[in-house]
């Protein structure tokens, strides 16, 4: 019989993971193949160009710009500071002499008998790239940075705002289909992960931001409150560059939806321990999901898993549906017909049964469901 497939979220207590920790442009490797290394260590780093600014000397001085030259105080390659001077007209009858004092910091990059601009290099910005997440580096990837390696907790969510942070998981609600209210929201979550239920609101956000949380991780946020945190609609097809002060990840999507019961019960069984959390999420090609990562102890016995091909539909096989009239319930395959059935717009389409938590059972279109990945 063939096999069925479609794509999904990984949600699981225990998986190898590796992540590719690069630099922008090549730099200095500052790790070994086979060092054990923190989330929080500098695994490589590098300098990139300052920024440049141009200065018309041939204005300032009221000069030709073939005179600039012979008026310099310093010459092509010096370093020079705020205040120095740099530049001085001969005036005439050593009169009426004009004099430029810089009001940069850099380096002298060029000087141009053409325009009689100088143009002046920043100080180089210092770029470094941690490992992100605790683990072993298993390969070094030369002048560029290393792959790390580690047995982790990892959980994808649909939708993120925010970049790479870390922090201990908190939990805020006691059950998967509470929402995440301000009230909620403890000084002693400072710093944390913190863990809702169903919808998070922007009251919640605000008050996380305020007592300075790292991370909320919840089931699901009204638009119009992401809108409303942001200051505009998202309407980019990546995010992750948001500097708001804290990093958002819903695990289900938009409006009222509660987290599904088995990620909720997974993050709560590993309240108090160190998560590795990114909220960047890509949704056309190149796919990227936010997810947080949370590295295995040796004697961790984690939450008892069915395991299943990678993608593959199968029978007891988790999803969640991704269509109205259900969207955002979760579920198991219960059955695969083999033949198309008759939709209800008249249109052909093949089908799964899929029983739902609450026990019920409905017939729906294979596309509108996605795995619950283990």
């Amino acid at each position: 019989m063939a096999q069925a497939y479609t794509p999904g979220l990984k949600v699981t207590a225990r998986t190898t993971h590796r992540v590719r920790r690069v630099l922008p442009i090549a730099g200095e490797v500052l790790v070994k193949q086979g060092q054990k290394v923190s989330a929080k260590d500098i695994v490589a780093q590098t300098f990139m160009p300052g920024e440049i600014t141009p200065v018309n000397l041939a204005n300032i001085l009221s000069l030709p710009p073939a005179d600039v030259r012979e008026c310099l105080l310093k010459k092509q390659g010096d370093r020079i500071t705020i205040g120095e001077p740099l530049a001085h007209s001969k005036g005439i009858f050593g009169l009426f002499k004009n004099e430029y004092k810089s009001k940069h910091e850099g380096t002298i990059e060029n000087i141009s008998d053409v325009t009689g601009q100088m143009i002046i290099r920043g100080a180089p910005i210092p770029v470094q790239v941690l490992a992100y997440m605790a683990g072993t580096v298993v390969e070094i990837i030369p002048d560029e940075g290393c792959i790390v390696e580690a047995e982790v907790s990892f959980i994808q969510g649909i939708f993120g705002i925010g970049g790479e942070t870390f922090g201990r998981i908190v939990m805020a609600c006691k059950d998967h289909t509470q929402e995440l209210h301000e009230d909620l929201i403890k000084d002693s979550m400072r710093g944390g992960v913190v863990i809702g239920g169903a919808r998070v609101t922007a009251e919640a956000i605000e008050q996380a931001v305020k007592v300075g949380a790292a991370a909320i991780v919840s089931g699901g946020i009204d638009d119009h409150d992401l809108k409303e945190f942001l200051g505009y609609d998202l309407g980019v097809a990546i995010t992750g560059s948001e500097q708001k002060g804290i990093t958002i990840i819903v695990t289900e999507g938009f409006g009222e939806i509660a987290m599904a019961e088995r990620t909720f019960r997974l993050l709560h069984s590993l309240e108090g321990s160190e998560a590795s959390v990114n909220g960047a999420t890509q949704i056309r090609a190149g796919v990227m999901r936010p997810e947080i990562i949370v590295p295995v102890q040796e004697d961790a016995a984690g939450l008892a898993e069915e395991k299943f091909d990678p993608g593959q539909l199968t029978i007891g096989r988790p999803v969640r549906i991704i269509r109205d009239p259900w969207f955002g319930l979760i579920g198991k395959v219960a059955g695969l017909p083999g033949q198309p059935a008759v939709l209800e717009s008249g249109s052909k389409a093949r089908v799964l049964e899929v029983r739902l938590d609450s026990g019920d059972s409905v017939v729906i279109p294979r596309a509108n469901v996605e795995l619950i990945e283990g």
